[in-house]
């Protein structure tokens, strides 16, 4: 394919997911549109939904009626119905395998999910002025992650036409925006004879025409739900007779913001959604705390994971309360190599639109990614989280968020050298002037 019709293809084929942003193991119709595309590149082996997770490690997956309802939603499109029933109840992914002889076993994963925010439809938004903002209302893509989609779809294509030893595996992940689907992945098998790992992320702070050769700073995360069960009684009449969720509740909250911080690096902690009562003259029964902690390792993640819900319990015993605490999704933190980070170096070095190579970058944040890269580093491979520089208007998870759709031409040359790279190969040098 012609260079300029390849980016085309790029930039129609994003803005189509784009449209129709899923969340977190609702991605039925991205699913199947990947699907879609696969079958078309021949790919030799194709994986679809439940092929790649294993069996009960899947994290954050949302109720029945919600994922009916998004499935529902995914039947009124023209994607193929065989496939949807495949990922009936939330178990979306796929990931394709293309085989070139007995050389090393490359694997890229990039993630496929949407987010539960509402997309602006303000002036200078391109995609409302170009017709491809969100059609579902309150959910958006504000992480990029069509762009990933699109950028691991390009590779495939790229490489299709390329001779190399080796063997590609493509991973399209589910529910990364829940820290949900990266460990069944990692835990399915399908990575155990993978030499080298690369993911990809765009944005992130950095601009169009940098490329990130390898990032770090992964906090390790875990999230958790509180229930603070109490008596009710008048508020008015006999407010002694009751015990007050809420005030145990609001107790955990300022406390586990006083949680002391730790010498051997950084932590986080946020009470993100809090709640409880009925009505003003009630003393409240019932309160809740929707939180995270995180930590710049997986130790000082436990550490401050340990003592919140120390903070949860005492803070309900000191009310006379209860508290029922479950932890939900979590993911470790990582660090990328630099065997394999030094090659994405090499290849963005020599691409015409890359202004600037940064050997290692900072997340400062939290990715499952990282089930997926520790699982190949401690098989005895490597692997690299890739940054793709992209200019946007609006930071990440926001309601302005976009991407410069030059960026994804980028993307996919850097990252198709460097996996040409690692199975030995020499690439196509138009490819790297596009």
């Amino acid at each position: 394919m012609a260079v300029s019709a390849q980016t085309d293809w790029l930039v129609s084929l994003r803005r189509e997911l784009h449209r129709r942003p899923e969340p977190a193991w609702c991605e039925f119709y991205t699913t199947a549109r990947i699907v879609d595309e696969l079958r078309t590149l021949g790919v030799d082996e194709l994986h679809i939904g439940p092929e790649i997770l294993a069996d009960g490690e899947r994290q954050g997956v949302p109720d029945e009626a919600t994922l009916d309802a998004w499935l529902a939603q995914a039947r009124e499109t023209e994607v193929d119905e065989d496939v949807l029933d495949q990922l009936a109840g939330g178990y979306t992914g796929t990931m394709a395998t293309l085989e070139r002889g007995d050389g090393p076993t490359v694997a890229l994963r990039v993630d496929i999910d949407g987010l539960p925010q509402q997309e602006t439809d303000g002036h200078g938004h391109q995609p409302t002025e170009e017709g491809f903002r969100s059609v579902h209302e309150g959910y958006m893509h504000a992480c990029g992650h069509d762009a990933h989609t699109t950028i691991g779809l390009g590779v495939l294509r790229e490489l299709a036409d390329r001779e190399f030893d080796g063997t590609l595996k493509l991973i399209f992940q589910p529910a990364e925006e829940v820290v949900g689907g990266g460990r069944p992945i990692a835990e399915s098998g399908h990575l155990d004879d993978v030499d080298a790992l690369l993911a990809v992320h765009i944005g992130l702070g950095h601009p169009t025409g940098e490329i990130v050769a390898g990032m770090g700073g992964f906090y390790a995360v875990s999230h958790f739900d509180a229930a603070f069960t109490g008596t009710p009684a008048h508020a008015g009449a006999e407010p002694e007779a009751g015990a007050n969720a809420v005030q145990a509740m609001a107790t955990a909250v300022t406390n586990l913001y006083g949680i002391a911080r730790h010498s051997d690096g950084a932590t986080r902690i946020n009470a993100g959604e809090v709640a409880g009562g009925t009505a003003s003259n009630i003393i409240p029964e019932d309160a809740y705390i929707q939180g995270e902690v995180r930590g710049e390792t997986t130790d000082l993640m436990t550490y401050t994971r340990d003592r919140a819900e120390n903070i949860l319990r005492s803070a309900a015993e000191m009310h006379d309360c209860t508290v029922e605490v479950t932890r939900g999704s979590e993911a470790p933190s990582a660090e990328s190599d630099e065997a394999v980070a030094s090659v994405v170096a090499e290849n963005a070095e020599g691409h015409d639109h890359v202004h600037t190579v940064t050997p290692h970058g900072e997340l400062g944040a939290s990715e499952d990614a990282t089930y997926l890269m520790r699982r190949v580093q401690e098989r005895g491979g490597v692997a690299s989280f890739v940054g793709v520089g992209t200019d946007h208007p609006g930071g990440h998870h926001t309601a302005t968020f976009d991407v410069d759709e030059r960026s994804l031409r980028i993307g996919v040359d850097v990252l198709a050298d460097t996996i040409e790279d690692l199975f030995g190969g020499e690439h196509e040098e138009s490819a790297r002037q596009s």
